[in-house]
Parts: structure tokens; C-alpha cells; sequence
């Protein structure tokens, strides 16, 4: 993979130069762990450093700094600007606890995002973005891409924290944005507000990881296998009622 670095200015790569060589140095190793275990056979022909701003305004509309665009990553590796876009999640809901955390949040929390943007390419998915029948299972696929990387980077300790965190988004969202289906990630999914758009990420990731830690006693390529065979047999039912987790956020 290239590195591109996208800044206005050289003194706004040197804000985030040592975050980005120490993301660089770190991808290496998670890198070659997709490559042995999660069938990473082609990697994306570059990553594009660039600030929150100008990810969201010129690379792209979508308002979360980090995305892969036609083999492409894009990556912000401003921690100042995902915390504070963390804590707009809340929409001024009074939670001290997860205002706290976010306004906290680690550089490897940063990192898992690189890590779920890297894990997109993984051919153990069975669609690409511009497959006509992706949508309906997108939510496996995102879910798992945030489930993953954060059980390879983060600790016990970090990883449970922010299962934690996100289970209590989704119950203080579920009345706001919780009215659709989960298989129907793909159909608003960037045509709301910030939270509307995370709330479908959140509840992805706590449905993968139910199906793996719970339904496939932490074996995440049973998990996989039973996804394929889904998309083998002709996909006949929506994942959700394939996987029984159609009811699993009511």
C-alpha cells in the first residue's frame, strides 16, 4: 500500500506525524494477522492521511473521517477531532459516564478504525460495495469489520468497555433510530445525522458479537462459514432470520 499524506500545510502533517508513523509501524503486524487468518489476499492501493475537515468536506460528504473509496483508505489521524465527534453522538443526552470516555478515548480505539477500514478487503466477505444484493447483509459486514479489529487491538479491559459503551447507545437511541430492521443497514445508513449513522454501526457490532461469543462459542470463522453457506444457498431469508438475531435489539 502507498502512503499519501493530505495536508493543507506542512505544520498540519507535523500535528499528526508521530500518530501516523506509529499507525504505519502497527499496521504491519495486523496486517499479516489478516493475511494468515482472515483471507487478506489483495491489499488497497493506498492510504490517505489527511485531517477530520478535509475528509469530510472534500474527500467526501459522509461526516465520519475515515472510509475507503474505489481501493482507497481514507484515515484522519486526529484523535482531537474523533473524540470530539464521539461525543457529538450523544446529541446533548446527558450521560457523564460515556461523555467521559469518549472525551478520553485512546489512540488504540483511533487505531481499531484503520483496523475495521483494512479488514473491508478481506474475501471472506461475499459482496463488494457495488454488488446490487450487498445491501441486505451489509450489517454483517460492517458489524464484523468493528468487531475484529477491536478484539486483535484492544485488551480485555478496552475492548468489554466499549461493547459496554455502545450497548448503552443503542437502548438510549433505540426509540429515535431503532425503528428499522437491521438487514436494512444499507438503505439509510449515510443519508442521516451523525448518530442516526452510528446507531446501525453500534447495533452491527453488538449483533457479530452476539452470533460470535455467544452462538459460536467465540469461533469466528464458524461464524463466517455459516454466513457463506447463507450466501451459497441463495440467500432465501434475510441474515438476520438466517442467523435467529432478528429480535435480538426488541
Amino acid at each position: 500500500m502507498k502512503q499519501i499524506y493530505a495536508f493543507e500545510s506542512e505544520a498540519d502533517y507535523g500535528k499528526y506525524q508521530g500518530t501516523i508513523e506509529r499507525f504505519q509501524n502497527r499496521l504491519v503486524a495486523y496486517q499479516q494477522e489478516l493475511e494468515r487468518n482472515y483471507a487478506l489476499n489483495d491489499l488497497p492501493k493506498a492510504i490517505v492521511w489527511t485531517t477530520g475537515e478535509l475528509a469530510t468536506t472534500i474527500f467526501s460528504e459522509i461526516p465520519i473521517p475515515a472510509f475507503t473509496n474505489k481501493d482507497i483508505m481514507y484515515i484522519s489521524p486526529d484523535i482531537k477531532y474523533w473524540r470530539n465527534l464521539f461525543v457529538q453522538q450523544l446529541e446533548g443526552k446527558e450521560n457523564p459516564s460515556i461523555k467521559t470516555f469518549y472525551e478520553n478515548l485512546s489512540e488504540d480505539h483511533i487505531f481499531t478504525i484503520v483496523g475495521h477500514e483494512l479488514m473491508h478487503h478481506s474475501d471472506l466477505f461475499v459482496g463488494e460495495f457495488d454488488d446490487d444484493d450487498w445491501e441486505d447483509s451489509i450489517w454483517f459486514e460492517e458489524g464484523m469489520c468493528e468487531y475484529l479489529p477491536r478484539k486483535l487491538i484492544l485488551n480485555e479491559v478496552a475492548f468489554n468497555k466499549i461493547a459496554n459503551v455502545e450497548s448503552e447507545l443503542v437502548k438510549m437511541f433505540k426509540n429515535t433510530y431503532g425503528h428499522h430492521s437491521i438487514d436494512a443497514f444499507g438503505e439509510a445508513s449515510y443519508h442521516g445525522n451523525l448518530t442516526s449513522i452510528m446507531f446501525d454501526y453500534w447495533r452491527s457490532f453488538l449483533a457479530v458479537k452476539y452470533l460470535v461469543e455467544e452462538q459460536a462459542n467465540y469461533d469466528v470463522k464458524r461464524v463466517f462459514k455459516s454466513y457463506q453457506e447463507w450466501h451459497r444457498n441463495g440467500r432465501e431469508k434475510p441474515l438476520s432470520v438466517y442467523f435467529g438475531i432478528q429480535s435480538l435489539f426488541d
